[in-house]
């Protein structure tokens, strides 16, 4: 079900028959009871073309919204399967992909591998204090698995809260990992743990570890906003890193999310460079630049970052996320407020949340589990543009609007369930150019003519069948362009003496 539809059809902009990128396989090493169910393999295909998505209540559609298709991964209480998601402007799904129950998705996007566009998401298991362990995958605009990226070494799992690749054709990751400490000068247990945030390059093509930086290794307890009960035994999870991102001079930005921090580390060495933030900022904070409990931090140039500001962990008035823009100057050790964006409804969410600048100069923000699952976009100026929710308790770790152009390999279907009952359904799950739907009946494969169409309302969309056409031998349903071509078609459906009984 899609709770907001427009009956006009989609019109999508001409897009063409998609490349498929060259194959890469990346060898595994994590242990098996970190892998997902169903896990994918270099060749197979990422599709699930019956299942029902979840919906989406879009609340705000105004003129000077970015061109795009929504990027979610649903997560939390809902009946709906979860999984990676693309939807158009109106909610209507475009792609989808059921995880295995247990399992669910994060940080699905679109990036650029070996000079393709290509979709990346992480799939796995996650623990109710937001630890996960599972594979990102790599597929190209066909719906293949392409690489598949995990971490190498025996032991080691990759987390869900960074997947991002890299113009060297490698992939930045975070793994956290827990490891004895003694806590009994933190206020924990002396025969504690800790999880040490570890972020990793890894070489997509051979699995191998180009990088790896140890929170442990280079940040102090001493940071973290907070402090482990006595006697827990939780794992210490100090420093939470949530983001990672590549700074104009190509080295690292991280954010400590525990410790209300960015880092800026040396890729090379893994020195850290600068603090901004938290306990021990190098910068002194300006007026509105102290943040707290951040996610998504990113460099858009000029010493400038863009940070989405949790401002709190429990969703408290008065204190309302938002997105800041923070420039530093590190010749005079100062940061300064350029702009900030919040929700007209002071949206505070404890958890999760990211931005993303568009291509015309707006900002596409989700903000995590307020709600709930809200996202939107804002013009330069701060006008609300675009605002939808999940009609349900849920949420998307991030979402984004992108553009994409896929096209399955496999070809239509036609879904004939109830046909007596007046409606077929034409289902196509990640076709993105198809505008409009031709429903053909007749007697024979040869003798099929055109007896209805529908425009396109979600990769699942309906089609009224003609009374004279019920009692139909054949039926076949044709996907067309905008501007009226055929694309492809379903195979031709025997409904034995007429669709009127079919099952």
């Amino acid at each position: 079900m899609v709770v907001v539809s427009n009956s006009t059809g989609r019109t999508p902009a001409v897009r063409a028959a998609a490349a498929t990128a060259a194959t890469s396989a990346v060898s595994t090493h994590a242990p098996a009871s970190a892998r997902p169910g169903s896990v994918l393999h270099p060749g197979d295909v990422a599709s699930s073309a019956v299942d029902e998505p979840p919906p989406v209540d879009v609340l705000v559609h105004r003129p000077g919204r970015a061109q795009g298709d929504l990027f979610v991964t649903a997560q939390g209480q809902t009946e709906f399967p979860r999984g990676p998601q693309i939807m158009d402007d109106h909610g209507r799904p475009i792609w989808f992909r059921k995880v295995p129950d247990g399992n669910f998705a994060s940080d699905f996007r679109v990036q650029e591998y070996h000079g393709q566009k290509v979709l990346t998401w992480w799939e796995g298991e996650s623990t109710n204090t937001g630890v996960g362990a599972g594979i990102g995958y790599i597929a190209n605009q066909n719906y293949e698995i392409i690489a598949t990226v995990q971490t190498p070494d025996p032991g080691e799992v990759m987390d869900l809260h960074e997947f991002l690749l890299t113009p060297q054709g490698t992939a930045l990751i975070v793994s956290y990992q827990q490891k004895p400490y003694d806590l009994s000068e933190y206020g924990g247990p002396k025969n504690g743990s800790v999880v040490d945030s570890v972020v990793q390059e890894i070489d997509i093509a051979t699995g191998r570890k180009v990088m790896n930086w140890s929170s442990l290794a280079h940040v102090p307890l001493t940071d973290s906003d907070f402090r482990p009960a006595p006697g827990s035994t939780v794992p210490y999870d100090y420093l939470h890193v949530n983001s990672v991102d590549v700074d104009t001079d190509g080295n690292l930005l991280i954010s400590g999310n525990g410790a209300s921090t960015i880092y800026k580390v040396d890729r090379r060495t893994g020195k850290i460079i600068w603090r901004l933030g938290g306990r021990h900022s190098d910068f002194r904070l300006g007026a509105g630049v102290r943040f707290s409990w951040q996610h998504d931090v990113r460099s858009v140039g000029h010493n400038t970052y863009r940070v989405f500001d949790n401002g709190t962990r429990r969703g408290l008035e008065g204190y309302e996320s938002r997105v800041a823009w923070i420039r530093i100057d590190p010749a005079h050790g100062t940061s300064k407020l350029i702009r900030q964006q919040v929700h007209p409804k002071l949206m505070s969410s404890p958890v999760e949340g990211n931005s993303q600048a568009l291509t015309n100069g707006d900002t596409f923000v989700s903000w995590g589990v307020a709600g709930p699952g809200r996202m939107s976009e804002f013009s330069r100026d701060g006008r609300l543009l675009f605002d939808a929710t999940f009609p349900y308790n849920g949420s998307s770790y991030r979402a984004y609007r992108l553009g994409w152009e896929g096209r399955p390999l496999t070809k239509p279907d036609l879904i004939v369930d109830d046909a007596a009952s007046g409606v077929v359904r034409a289902n196509w799950n990640g076709a993105s150019d198809v505008a409009r739907w031709r429903l053909l009946a007749g007697e024979s494969q040869g003798g099929l003519k055109p007896v209805a169409n529908a425009a396109w309302d979600g990769f699942d969309t309906p089609i009224k069948l003609p009374a004279d056409a019920r009692d139909a031998a054949r039926l076949q349903v044709q996907a067309l362009d905008e501007r009226g071509k055929v694309i492809d078609s379903s195979p031709v459906t025997p409904v034995g003496t007429g669709a009127s009984g079919v099952r």
